[in-house]
């Protein structure tokens, strides 16, 4: 059994307290299984004007918020994802929106950049977003094989670009930390990340910031966790908070058996000439 962990969080612009936050919730736990917690996109500063993420940025594994992440991820002997925070780019005005995987002894398995940015137009209070003023698109698909199995990274308005997850083959489970604004969230936010685990027969967890922010930003909340077969296996509601869900990734075994959804997939990677 694995027992998978969405932790909801109203981030604000204070990094400190958002860690604290996170602390909080890991210390509430009892961990006898093997473990993954994945916590929100932006959940290390939230509320602020885009420009100020850059004043965070970190060198790559050396900063305050990733080795508190690492601290964590040892002390209370989980897998730990990042959500996303910022890291310095490869031009002084731009970083990458990166979300780690952190192993139980506390080092970095591996990091995912941001592919996709959010660069729209939204009838909400903030009204036009444009994240590539200041972020630098991440170039690469991470997917890491594990303990506790095979494990996807993608974030927040990735989950509109089902060729990302094509890319990715077959994993386990997929992580989605995400922002997403409750405009959207209202209107797709369960049927795309149930539209994933659904195509992928994959776990899926995903984190959302909710509530309102400093900045007047809204976000949707309702953090998810579903099966392969798109069941809902927990979900907050619009408080923060931690959910989790106890699973036997073998369950996927029959379902991949009996709906080979992956062999038949005539657009995959390794089948389009």
């Amino acid at each position: 059994m694995v027992n998978l962990i969405a932790i909801q969080m109203t981030s604000t612009p204070d990094v400190d307290e958002n860690l604290a936050f996170v602390d909080a919730q890991l210390a509430s736990l009892t961990v006898s299984e093997p473990t993954l917690v994945v916590v929100p996109e932006c959940f290390a500063r939230f509320g602020t004007r885009d420009r100020e993420q850059l004043d965070i940025a970190e060198a790559r594994y050396t900063g305050k918020i990733c080795q508190a992440m690492q601290a964590m991820a040892k002390q209370y002997g989980v897998y730990l994802i990042t959500g996303t925070f910022p890291l310095q780019g490869d031009e002084e005005d731009k970083f990458t929106a990166s979300s780690l995987l952190i192993g139980p002894d506390g080092k970095v398995i591996d990091e995912y950049q941001k592919i996709h940015l959010f660069d729209v137009a939204v009838k909400d209070n903030t009204g036009s977003y444009k994240e590539s003023t200041y972020t630098q698109p991440g170039q690469r698909v991470v997917t890491c094989n594990t303990p506790i199995g095979r494990i996807g990274l993608a974030v927040c308005y990735d989950v509109r670009f089902p060729g990302l997850f094509n890319a990715m083959g077959d994993v386990d489970i997929l992580v989605l930390p995400a922002a997403f604004t409750r405009y959207t969230g209202n209107a797709h936010w369960h049927t795309l990340v149930r539209a994933r685990a659904i195509e992928k027969q994959c776990f899926v967890v995903a984190p959302n910031q909710t509530g309102d922010h400093a900045n007047g930003r809204e976000t949707f909340g309702h953090s998810i966790i579903y099966s392969p077969w798109g069941d809902v296996l927990a979900e907050c509601d619009t408080q923060p908070g931690m959910i989790q869900a106890a699973v036997d990734i073998s369950d996927r075994d029959s379902l991949k058996t009996n709906m080979p959804v992956s062999q038949h997939n005539q657009f995959r990677s390794d089948f389009v000439k």
